[in-house]
């Protein structure tokens, strides 16, 4: 039995529940399991004097709950004798906030959002922003278009936090041509704020829609609404390459006019846009001036030289990091091994293997993945095996790259076979993965098994192939001799053949002698104004393997009129004098 509550006279109550709130107030916003026996004792003596059926005290107890114990909230939850929406919109921001995976925590918040519609109280401008959220985080597209629905019924879709909810929600879910349409409607109304103009831009960043996305920032400058600090750092990434550089410098301007150069987040992103611009020494300065270093403005540096091709300057910067004292993190390391590969640095990246290993990071899907990669360009496929197997669950990447290393190193047949058993095990493929089995088809000559193995994922994994999927498949053939078949590929290809894919044709006809295909393909691409170095080397060639000596000088002086040159390949050798690049 419930203890009776001990009746109050209506002003000592009121007082009463006063003093409760303030009781609770004082103890804080619990964030542990101390914090909360905290709140415990002050619950039970309510709970005794009846002031735990007060609706403004039992509102107040589950906002001080909700941030530590899901479970003791949703109890004082369901013991309350009346719940506004204020109530389940502070369960709903517990559940979408819980520490758990995300999946879980959303689809939590989501089967409570159900429970408020069907209780019959109505949501408000508080409930979407967190119910729209989790259908993106949940994967539940459907749910998050009926709660689209709702938000409209209940006059809350021109709220500036719902609709900028609403875009967010549409572009994570990759249906850019919706938000476009939410972010319309609320211009149309006059609602749009600097929140809705993040979203927007930010959903054309996730969505790699850069080009859009400086577009809309710029519309943004332009009728006078200024960015803020979520917005510069969602639309730094963006700026990639040395033609956007201006663009970059205009906005760390803007950082600077509008004080927000003390943000370190902000200030991160701007280091790597440099980065990714290839002004180097900017970032170098940027970070040399910072009064403090996360471990995230470390690894923007780290990064930056790796994405340069200065995988010698990554690597010095972590031995930097480590003689610092500077904590590092997957990332980190994820940048440092990245390095190592495009160095050939490979007991160096057995170091920093064993360094990840003893930090208990070597099972993290981005390092096992890169570790992959790694140990393959480096010719240890059984290292790379090792590092696969360390896996718990490994996903479509690391899957891919696995194949890929098999069929880099003449191994068709283990690649085929890891893909099947990739198949077996549920994971779903990718254009990479495509790739890489079409090169161990290749490779192995079995032409008719990566037509049908092509042919099946496109039809069972509605894939699209890429332009790298089709050169692969003109290669397959090419080397088989099936030229023909080759040719009405890429005359039957959805988009424009780029230079890998005649290149590879061409490579097919060289390698069988099929001058005369050979001759009418690159007549069209010379006229096209395709001006490829490729394919003049490789005409030139035929025509000198040809015998056509003529041919062969008019082709290559065509080359030295239009001042073409081939780029001289390089490998890098390691040897006990260091490492040597030599030239072809």
């Amino acid at each position: 039995m419930p203890p009776t509550p001990l009746p109050q006279p209506p002003a000592a109550a009121a007082a009463l529940v006063r003093h409760y709130i303030g009781l609770l107030s004082a103890a804080g916003v619990p964030s542990s399991s101390s914090s909360l026996r905290a709140l415990l004792p002050i619950h039970a003596r309510a709970v005794l004097l009846g002031v735990a059926a007060n609706p403004a005290f039992a509102t107040r107890l589950l906002a001080a709950a909700a941030p530590c114990s899901l479970a003791y909230a949703r109890r004082v939850f369901d013991a309350a004798p009346r719940r506004d929406a204020y109530m389940w919109n502070t369960l709903l921001r517990a559940h979408a906030h819980a520490q758990a995976p995300a999946g879980s925590t959303a689809g939590g918040a989501l089967q409570l959002y159900k429970r408020m519609r069907a209780a019959g109280v109505a949501p408000d401008c508080y409930t979407y922003p967190i119910v729209l959220p989790a259908c993106a985080a949940a994967r539940a597209p459907r749910l998050g278009r009926a709660a689209h629905g709702d938000a409209v019924r209940f006059a809350l879709a021109e709220d500036g936090f719902v609709h900028s909810a609403l875009i967010a929600m549409y572009c994570q879910e990759g249906d850019v041509a919706d938000a476009e349409q939410v972010f319309l409607a609320a211009a149309a109304v006059g609602a749009r704020t600097v929140v809705s103009w993040t979203a927007m831009v930010a959903g054309y960043a996730q969505n790699c829609l850069f080009g859009q996305a400086v577009t809309v920032f710029g519309a943004m400058v332009a009728q006078g609404m200024l960015p803020n600090e979520i917005t510069l750092i969602s639309f730094l990434p963006c700026l990639q390459g040395q033609e956007c550089l201006a663009a970059g410098e205009m906005v760390h301007g803007f950082v600077v006019k509008l004080g927000f150069d003390a943000n370190l987040p902000l200030v991160n992103a701007l280091i790597a846009m440099y980065g990714k611009c290839g002004s180097i020494t900017a970032a170098k300065e940027l970070f040399d001036g910072m009064a403090a270093h996360t471990v995230v403005s470390w690894n923007t540096m780290v990064a930056m030289y790796e994405q340069n091709g200065d995988g010698v300057r990554a690597i010095k910067f972590f031995h930097r990091m480590l003689s610092e004292k500077v904590g590092f993190d997957a990332v980190t390391l994820v940048s440092v091994l990245s390095a190592c590969t495009r160095q050939g640095a490979l007991e160096t990246g057995k170091w920093v293997h064993e360094l990840a290993r003893s930090r208990g990071l070597d099972t993290d899907a981005r390092i096992g993945n890169v570790l992959v990669d790694m140990y393959a360009k480096c010719g240890e496929i059984a290292y790379a095996r090792q590092a696969f197997d360390g896996l718990r669950e490994p996903g479509v990447v690391s899957w891919s790259a696995m194949i890929s290393a098999y069929a880099n190193h003449g191994e068709p047949e283990e690649a085929l076979n890891l893909f099947s058993a990739m198949k077996d095990q549920g994971v779903k493929p990718n254009s990479f993965t495509l790739t890489a089995v079409l090169v161990a088809c290749g490779h192995s000559g079995l032409v008719d098994e990566g037509l049908a193995i092509f042919n099946s994922i496109v039809r069972d994994y509605h894939i699209s192939p890429t332009l790298e999927n089709y050169a692969c498949m003109v290669d397959m053939l090419g080397r088989a001799g099936r030229l023909v078949e080759a040719y009405e590929i890429i005359r039957g290809m959805s988009m424009q053949p780029d230079k890998c894919i005649w290149g590879a044709f061409l490579g097919g006809c060289r390698l069988h002698g099929n001058l005369e295909l050979a001759e009418f393909v690159a007549k069209d691409l010379f006229q096209s104004g395709s001006n490829d170095v490729t394919f003049y080397v490789l005409m030139a060639n035929m025509y000198f393997e040809a015998g056509m000596l003529e041919d062969a000088e008019r082709t290559r002086r065509a080359m030295k009129e239009m001042e073409l040159k081939k780029t001289a390949g390089h490998s890098l050798v390691c040897t006990s004098r260091g490492r040597r690049a030599i030239m072809k």
